[in-house]
């Protein structure tokens, strides 16, 4: 393919088989956005039976750029494979890239069958409990060793790759980035927020999927401790996922129950983010969380545990508390200082927002990935 003044282009199909709009998908579209324009960049992905209009393909779309569905009959169609070779060849793909374990396994053997380059980003590894699903991701996990780049986003996660068989040589750590075009106009158009407008009290938030590594009973354990000692505290959860409901009925059991409330997934997640006066994880298992990087970019203070991830976005009293994993007590003090100490949470806000902006922005990283899609096709 070239351009209108005949320089080749490299192409390159994203492809994800999306169970929502979370942090992979968001990163995709920030990727695309800002490739250099030597690059085009589409998109892939699976739709399962049932399914709803994904975000993403909105999200794709709006920055023009092409969006392929490809169906499936069930939720590991293997008949998706010889489609999306053809769609490779069809469409004059150099390159495809993959983000997730069912994306791994289908696109890499897609991708060899299409003759093209294939590149991996692990964004994070699910502890999942269901047996299968542990078999299909350890699966994907041996499939990186036929990559020709995988691409983690955090050391920790390049480690992990390094311990699945990869050789040094294929493994490439890009800094993960956020899109902070949508959160600097968040914030010049604060004024106009209609959530921050009706708030009355002060906020505890969480955004993400509600699965076994986010660890979100903690979360609520700890919201119940500190909301015991005040009644000017609320906790708004968003985001959805597979154990939500388990979640919203523990959540009745406790006695903050009336102060929780579990709004789904939201369009305006930002305007939400925007009102929080901490934003709170107790993940157990992250690579380089998106909402986390945009909560800080936002100058919202965050306390979260300290794992592999999250502890390359936050230092200890610098730009953000932490707290060993499992130590709720600690946790709850935390919470308190930043919630109530207004002088110490500016501070730690304003240290964490400069980091991202200097470090972690969504620019930066797709330039490293336009180095990488050019060093492959050299």
């Amino acid at each position: 393919m070239s351009d209108i003044n005949g320089h080749s282009k490299i192409k390159v199909l994203q492809f994800i088989c999306p169970t929502g709009f979370y942090g992979a998908e968001r990163w995709i579209i920030a990727l695309a956005k800002g490739l250099d324009a030597d690059i085009r960049c589409d998109l892939a992905v699976t739709i399962e039976p049932g399914m709803e209009r994904l975000k993403i393909v909105d999200g794709y779309e709006a920055i023009g750029r092409d969006v392929h569905q490809v169906m499936m009959k069930h939720r590991f169609d293997l008949s998706v494979v010889p489609r999306l070779k053809n769609l490779l060849r069809d469409g004059g793909y150099n390159l495809i890239h993959t983000h997730g374990y069912k994306s791994d396994i289908l696109g890499l053997t897609a991708g060899r069958l299409a003759g093209v380059a294939c590149v991996a980003t692990p964004h994070g590894f699910e502890n999942a409990e269901d047996w299968k699903l542990r078999a299909y991701i350890n699966l994907g996990n041996k499939f990186f060793k036929k990559f020709d780049i995988v691409a983690p986003l955090s050391e920790e996660l390049c480690r992990d790759v390094e311990g699945f068989g990869v050789d040094k040589s294929k493994i490439r750590y890009i800094k993960n980035g956020v899109d902070l075009d949508e959160v600097e106009a968040k914030i010049a158009s604060r004024d106009a927020n209609p959530v921050l407008q009706n708030k009355t009290k002060k906020r505890v938030g969480f955004i993400g999927q509600m699965i076994s590594r986010k660890n979100v009973f903690d979360l609520l354990d700890v919201f119940d401790q500190v909301a015991q000692q005040r009644d000017d505290l609320e906790l708004i959860m968003l985001g959805d996922g597979e154990q939500r409901e388990e979640l919203q009925q523990y959540a009745a059991t406790l006695a903050s129950s009336s102060a929780i409330e579990f709004l789904g997934f939201r369009d305006d997640r930002l305007d939400w983010l925007q009102s929080f006066d901490l934003f709170a994880m107790t993940s157990t298992l992250e690579g380089i969380p998106r909402c986390l990087m945009e909560s800080m970019a936002m100058g919202i203070p965050v306390a979260a545990y300290n794992i592999p991830g999250i502890d390359q976005l936050l230092v200890h009293e610098n730009s953000g508390l932490l707290a060993e994993p499992g130590d709720k007590a600690t946790l709850v003090k935390h919470w308190q200082a930043l919630l109530f100490d207004e002088p110490l949470a500016a501070r730690i806000s304003a240290n964490a927002r400069a980091f991202v902006v200097n470090e972690f922005s969504g620019r930066r990283m797709a330039h490293d990935y336009t180095q990488l899609f050019n060093e492959l096709m050299n």
